[in-house]
């Protein structure tokens, strides 16, 4: 467990992140999040061949509840492309546990039409989790349709002090991930970028005053 033992020593406090909403992998990245001290839990519904229906969703999450509810850990259900803010939205509210939200990410359900607005006026009441990811759009160069792109944070169409102010009211998001979608180059290139970025973003979100 030397991940852990480096976490504890550095002050870090791990969270820890799937895909495939089963109840075997559910239940596997709670001895995960066991073992780590993580108290949050991503995870985005959908895998490779495995789309469920809501109820579906809920049957996995309502049993999941009194292992969640004994180990202290949250469960953040990542908005994703598939199922429309709303549907997220609903899946919570009739599970209806402290132990299970949101975590809002601020592109992912452009991929189901729906813009950042709405999406942020449905699940801010339930976020536990933030992914800050700032993005850009254009109009490509045949001027037929658009392209949505990442940018670093604070240089993109991403509002950060708005979104915090939609948040904040509701107590329930206690973290925040700096996410970035870095526009691929070749690998070293990327890489660099990367790094630019990271330190971009992180200077920006310290000038906000809006994490501590």
């Amino acid at each position: 467990m030397a991940l852990q033992r480096r976490a504890e020593r550095d002050g870090i406090a791990l969270e820890i992140g799937a895909r495939g909403l089963t109840d075997e992998h559910l239940n596997r990245y709670i001895d995960l999040c066991c073992r780590f001290r993580a108290r949050l839990l991503r995870f985005v519904i959908d895998a490779p061949g495995y789309e469920p229906t809501t109820d579906e969703v809920m049957t996995v999450l309502r049993k999941a509840i009194p292992l969640l509810h004994w180990h202290g850990i949250v469960l953040g259900l990542e908005n994703h492309d598939r199922l429309k803010a709303s549907e997220f939205a609903g899946i919570v509210e009739q599970v209806d546990s402290p132990n299970v939200g949101i975590c809002l990410n601020s592109v992912n359900s452009m991929g189901s039409g729906e813009g950042l607005a709405e999406v942020v006026r449905t699940l801010a009441p339930h976020t536990v989790n933030l992914h800050i990811k700032d993005f850009g759009i254009e109009r490509l160069p045949h001027l037929v349709g658009f392209q949505i792109d990442g940018r670093p944070a604070g240089q993109g169409m991403l509002n950060v002090p708005w979104l915090m102010a939609q948040i904040e009211p509701f107590g329930r998001c206690k973290t925040a991930i700096l996410e970035q979608w870095v526009v691929l180059e070749d690998l070293s290139a990327t890489i660099t970028k990367e790094a630019r970025w990271a330190e971009e973003s992180m200077s920006y979100l310290k000038s906000t005053n809006l994490f501590s």
